[in-house]
């Protein structure tokens, strides 16, 4: 990355060792939460991009994830955007519906949330949010919450059987044992979740470019350089909410935004869908803070999801007329019934989810 390219907070993150190499990616910023009653933290950036960028160089400078800057530029190329071109960098993001502590991981927005803890008995007062990838469609990553329950640096892979004949399938033979190492898939960090077989962790070298994409086998996996950051933050018995939330709201103020991502596949959620999903949330946070809703705003939104924050107020108070809310199987709608947040949905392979056979989970020894 040139300097001049550089925020203050990028010039203050870049630099990080790794495994005795610089790297000269972003790290992501430490954001102050807002005050009570907003939502919304940091700001969209736009930079020119080089004659020798490509989206997904820029997204790893800026801690992006890959579907997320093309999504922020869906007319731009994604591997040639060419010398000048002006690249949206989204940097700002709506807080999730979830508790402010610990980690929150957005499975949808592909997008892990850390709030810092401020000492015993005190509210957290920033938050630090990093891209991630999560699990294929037959890889499911797990829903609700859980907690760190080990650390480990330098991890020792040894992948479990089903994975070994998944690659198997391609002609990849996997040793019995990975080690530790720049071609290990678990990187240089990992933070074993309460849910068995279930890890946050870095990635080898040839996958550094590939975060932000449904790609794992259902772990969450981070850049390096972020990883690095995060994992000597974050201490065993942490809270881990992991959330499905597509359609996000927020205040900023007396303005309320909308934020949306595209949903999971095996959701199986249409425009109309999410838009019923959006409309519900809209009179729930409207029924007390009353806002005439921009009602061309909030479909081009939905429909033609951006990942970014957007206006979808108006001044007066005129209501919204109701759609009927869609919940995928699973989830309640908030305000619907308490939820038992203590129970983890680990999802089946290749099917809905449910919980593991004992022959299909992949065994917490078989990755550490």
């Amino acid at each position: 990355m040139s300097a001049n390219r550089m925020t203050p907070s990028a010039r203050r993150c870049a630099g990080i060792a790794l495994g005795g190499l610089l790297s000269s990616a972003v790290c992501a910023e430490v954001l102050p939460l807002p005050a009570d009653g907003s939502d919304l933290v940091g700001q969209i950036e736009y930079v020119p991009a080089r004659q020798e960028d490509t989206l997904i160089d820029i997204a790893r400078e800026y801690s992006v994830g890959q579907d997320e800057i093309v999504m922020a530029n869906p007319k731009v190329d994604r591997w040639l955007p060419g010398a000048g071109t002006r690249v949206t960098v989204p940097r700002q993001f709506i807080l999730p519906d979830a508790p402010r502590n610990g980690i929150v991981v957005n499975i949808p927005e592909m997008r892990l949330y850390f709030y810092p803890s401020a000492g015993k008995g005190a509210k957290p007062t920033n938050v630090v949010t990093y891209p991630i990838s999560i699990g294929r469609m037959d890889w499911r990553s797990p829903l609700g919450l859980t907690k760190v329950v080990a650390k480990v640096k330098d991890p020792v892979w040894r992948p479990p059987a089903s994975i070994k004949a998944e690659h198997a399938k391609n002609g990849e033979i996997l040793p019995d044992v990975v080690p530790a190492g720049p071609n290990n898939p678990l990187g240089q960090f990992a933070m074993r979740l309460g849910v068995p077989g279930y890890l946050i962790h870095g990635t080898d070298q040839d996958k550094s470019y590939g975060i932000g994409m449904r790609v794992t086998h259902g772990c969450i996996r981070m850049y390096p350089e972020d990883v690095a950051k995060l994992f000597p933050e974050v201490a065993v018995g942490t809270p881990v909410n992991l959330v499905n939330q597509p359609v996000k709201l927020g205040w900023q103020g007396e303005t309320l935004y909308i934020e949306v991502s595209e949903s999971l596949d095996e959701d199986r959620l249409s425009s109309a869908d999410l838009m019923a999903k959006a409309v519900s949330l809209i009179q729930k946070e409207t029924a007390t803070h009353p806002v005439a809703i921009d009602e061309a705003a909030l479909r081009k939104a939905v429909e033609e999801p951006t990942g970014i924050p957007t206006v979808i107020s108006l001044s007066g108070a005129a209501p919204l007329e109701a759609a009927a809310p869609h919940s995928p199987a699973g989830e309640v709608e908030p305000g619907a019934g308490a939820r038992d947040e203590s129970r983890i949905e680990a999802p089946t392979m290749g099917g809905p989810a449910g919980p593991y056979g004992a022959e299909e989970r992949p065994s917490t020894e078989s990755l550490f």
